[in-house]
């Protein structure tokens, strides 16, 4: 049987970085549809680089109020 790797922890996948109307960030495999609710900010882009993005843009964890 052969496993199946999460596409969100595939180095060789590219992603888009997504943020909510709440400036919530999330990482996204670009081959997926974004989600509705969510924007892309940026990418597509490498995994490593779409995380070094959320972390220099992500700078309070709370939610925004809405």
């Amino acid at each position: 049987m052969i496993e199946q790797q999460n596409p969100f922890d595939d180095e060789t996948l590219a992603f888009r970085v997504l943020i909510n109307e709440r400036e919530q960030y999330s990482l996204w495999p670009a081959f997926a549809p974004v989600p509705a609710g969510w924007q892309s900010v940026a990418g597509p882009m490498p995994r490593a680089q779409a995380i070094d993005y959320i972390e220099t843009h992500w700078l309070a964890m709370q939610p925004a109020a809405v």
